[in-house]
């Protein structure tokens, strides 16, 4: 399907004005989140791949699952919001648990990958050839599109740049659902928030 590679780009570009502060950035509750050598933050539950992202989407894809991309950088502050934030959210972790297999890629990364279409290339050059600009950036593959073989024929759904945590929840749906093919995200969004009202459900979209 064709990806919305700018739905985001106004968004992202607004949160990267903004301030940093966020509610549970700085919660002594929240669980501690691990800094790798490369300057990452990792999760536990993030895959160990070899990087070749065909079998990876299809290794998934035989499980019932989906494949993320996330692409991120050293230093990057709203890729420690993501992780501070939005990964201490706990119907975040267990949708993503439940229905994703995660790989992290360096933006600025000289490990090889495999890419959709056969190709080898360094973190840092895929990057470039799929058009990544934001860190955060979530790229999404549906279970579907297990033996694609291009970029364009695999991604579902791209998020570039930091997302809050309600609008971050819904994109992960949104693949998972299948609700992609039926619709825009912008009215997936705003069918998601009249579900709710109608329950006497105030969204937080924090």
């Amino acid at each position: 399907m064709l990806t919305r590679r700018n739905l985001f780009l106004s968004a992202a570009a607004g949160a990267a004005a903004g301030p940093l502060w966020a509610a549970g950035t700085n919660d002594p509750a929240a669980a501690p989140v691990e800094l790798g050598d490369d300057g990452l933050h990792k999760q536990p539950w993030f895959l160990d791949s070899f990087l070749e992202l065909g079998d990876d989407l299809q290794m998934a894809a035989e499980s019932g699952r989906n494949l993320m991309v996330l692409w991120e950088q050293n230093g990057c502050p709203y890729c420690r919001e993501l992780h501070h934030v939005n990964f201490q959210r706990p119907e975040i972790v267990d949708y993503i648990e439940a229905h994703y297999d995660v790989i992290q890629l360096d933006m600025f990364g000289a490990r090889e990958v495999l890419g959709f279409d056969g190709q080898a290339l360094e973190e840092r050059r895929l990057a470039e050839k799929w058009f990544v600009n934001f860190t955060p950036t979530t790229i999404l593959f549906h279970r579907d599109n297990a033996g694609a073989g291009s970029l364009r024929a695999a991604e579902t759904f791209r998020l570039p740049g930091y997302l809050k945590p309600f609008h971050y929840l819904s994109a992960l749906e949104y693949v998972e659902t299948g609700d992609f093919r039926n619709q825009p995200f912008q009215r997936h969004l705003q069918d998601k928030f009249e579900r709710l009202r109608e329950q006497g459900i105030d969204p937080d979209v924090w």
